[in-house]
């Protein structure tokens, strides 16, 4: 008697645990806004990366009259993705900047 009492006691524990496991994982999904907000904190943040390294990078070509060869301080957070003669693309995350005087662009260089 008392193992056909706990079978649908345990088959009724699932289902409440499947349940409460989707109607959390739907929660925890961010909504179209705060996607938006996620990335538009995301490009402020890769601004100011981009900001500290640009003019060094500037520096640089005043000096070479290219940018080639120019490197980036170390732990900066940037990448220098591509360098010519006359342009860079400078990459952080997801985020990156064709310079010089890019503004910031969502995806890779």
């Amino acid at each position: 008697m008392l193992r056909v009492i706990s079978i649908p006691a345990i088959l009724i524990t699932l289902f409440i645990g499947a349940y409460l496991a989707t109607r959390d994982a739907k929660s925890s999904a961010p909504t179209p806004a705060e996607q938006q907000q996620i990335s538009q904190a995301q490009s402020v943040g890769a601004a100011a990366d981009f900001g500290q390294v640009v003019e060094g990078l500037q520096a640089y070509y005043d000096q070479n009259q290219t940018y080639v060869g120019a490197t980036l301080p170390a732990g900066s957070g940037v990448t220098l993705a591509s360098a010519d003669t006359t342009s860079y693309c400078l990459q952080s995350g997801n985020e990156h900047e064709d310079g010089p005087g890019g503004t910031v662009q969502p995806g890779p260089c």
